[in-house]
């Protein structure tokens, strides 16, 4: 098994959305190296952690699992869609995704600020300078002392 941490804003697709609706193709990915941990490394099963981007409190808020092997992100193909790609070809799609099923809500949010002054997660992906990634793997050992803090 793997571990992973996706991002969403909340304001877009939140936990309690998930939570609603149980399982969600996660659409929309347009960078290649997240685009690649999704269709090359992930399996269905492999636990991840979700994490709101650009709201006040930025974090950690819950854990979700891969509920899909990786297909064709339909939103590529969809004019009306804002994630449209009119390079992308049904054929040979450049776009993928997968689904994802809720697990659980957190009590609290382990918020970004918290993890940057924890000794412990240094080197996590999510961490480092100028990283942008929507989807990133996390280590066994930075996932572990995570849930720690929950």
């Amino acid at each position: 098994m793997q571990y992973w941490l996706m991002k969403s804003e909340p304001d877009v697709f939140s936990i309690d959305d998930l939570k609603r609706v149980k399982v969600e193709p996660w659409d929309g990915i347009r960078n290649y190296q997240a685009r690649n941990f999704m269709r090359d490394d992930m399996r269905t099963g492999d636990q991840v952690f979700f994490y709101h981007s650009n709201c006040d409190v930025p974090g950690i808020v819950g854990i979700m699992k891969v509920a899909s092997k990786p297909y064709a992100d339909p939103t590529a193909f969809d004019p009306k869609s804002n994630y449209f790609d009119p390079k992308s070809d049904p054929d040979n799609p450049r776009w993928m995704l997968v689904d994802v099923r809720y697990v659980k809500k957190f009590k609290r949010t382990i918020s970004l600020a918290e993890l940057r002054e924890d000794p412990v997660l240094e080197g996590m992906r999510l961490l480092m300078r100028g990283n942008r990634l929507s989807v990133m793997p996390v280590e066994k050992a930075h996932w572990d002392h995570i849930l720690s803090l929950v």
